[in-house]
């Protein structure tokens, strides 16, 4: 195997497993042994890393998957530098988890050791208590912002913001679910009628996860997604699903868009590391189904110790046993599947 990188790519080459990715635009594309193979997962460690920094959010969300508090936790420097020395080559991007934009002083140390590291840091905020360092600091850091969508003129605002100083992978984040359906909505009628989004790279909608102790919302059915779709297409929306709409989305949708559909890649292309330092196939198993984490930080070798630990076998192959006729990779923790 051959790892080729400079400051714009990163190419990972070996005789099953292959990628290329663009640090600018964010282009990456995976193969196998030809260009027509598409690899199950990559043996040699994940592409893309989900790490939590801080659980310290004001926000208060009803739906809510980790429940986040005023009060709570954050990762310090020190801690993301040695589990950031850890991860392996193939680590193109980090998605950075983070309720309030101040709740962890070390976001932008992180962030700057991640790029240290050829690492492309993303993360999604909710908009709130920013301030234009915050702007200055995510747009020069950053390959792509995505901002929550729980009050419009907050998020259309740091939308405008980000996008303003160049931001071009600037997104909407939306919670898919009944209880903010009509919400998901206005924002496919905003895109072309409030002057804030012109710049706006797309709006990716979130399936609803049956998490958190407050979360009391439910999901959409199968009509209401078809529509969902509809008028996206209808007003030349640009638009995007989470990884957890896969299955809904092809088996609602049609094979359209198949070539363009990821369906759950934890374990098999991504993990998530949650503030504490301990690994898990995603952060919507953390302590369910007896997931209970591996400790990176005591992790001699990655790879062996985390990436092919007992807990991440036995969710690999889960996800994969657990694939539809079309394809999919259906999550095999929830039921997450539309009426």
């Amino acid at each position: 195997m051959t790892l080729i990188e400079t400051n714009d790519e990163k190419q990972f080459v070996s005789d099953d497993y292959n990628y290329y990715f663009n640090k600018h635009t964010g282009f990456f594309i995976r193969w196998g042994k030809t260009s027509y193979d598409d690899p199950v997962f990559s043996h040699y460690g994940p592409e893309i890393a989900d790490i939590e920094i801080s659980t310290i959010c004001h926000g208060g969300c009803k739906f809510c998957y980790k429940s986040n508090q005023p009060t709570g936790v954050n990762m310090s420097f020190p801690t993301f530098k040695k589990i950031c020395n850890k991860l392996p080559s193939t680590v193109t991007q980090i998605a950075f988890g983070i309720g309030d934009i101040d709740g962890n002083p070390d976001l932008w140390s992180i962030m700057v050791h991640a790029r240290e590291r050829g690492i492309i840091p993303n993360i999604t905020i909710n908009g709130s208590r920013m301030k234009p360092k915050y702007y200055d600091s995510l747009t020069l850091l950053c390959g792509a912002v995505s901002v929550s969508l729980y009050n419009y003129e907050t998020c259309y605002n740091a939308v405008k913001e980000l996008t303003s100083r160049g931001l071009k992978q600037t997104n909407i984040h939306c919670l898919l679910s009944k209880e903010t359906y009509d919400k998901c909505m206005r924002a496919i009628h905003d895109y072309h009628n409030d002057p804030r989004l012109s710049d706006l790279n797309a709006i990716v909608f979130l399936w609803l996860k049956p998490v958190g102790y407050r979360n009391t919302y439910h999901q959409v059915t199968s009509e209401m997604f078809k529509n969902l779709v509809a008028r996206a297409e209808e007003f030349n929306v640009p638009f995007g699903f989470d990884s957890c709409s896969a299955g809904n989305f092809v088996n609602i949708v049609g094979d359209k868009y198949n070539t363009v559909v990821e369906s759950c890649e934890s374990t098999l292309f991504s993990l998530y590391i949650n503030v504490e330092g301990k690994a898990f196939p995603c952060s919507f198993c953390e302590n369910v189904n007896g997931y209970n984490g591996v400790d990176v930080l005591s992790a001699d070798d990655f790879i062996n110790d985390v990436w092919f630990s007992d807990d991440f076998v036995r969710f690999r192959e889960s996800v994969i046993l657990n694939t539809d006729k079309n394809k999919c990779r259906m999550c095999p923790i929830y039921n997450l599947r539309c009426e």
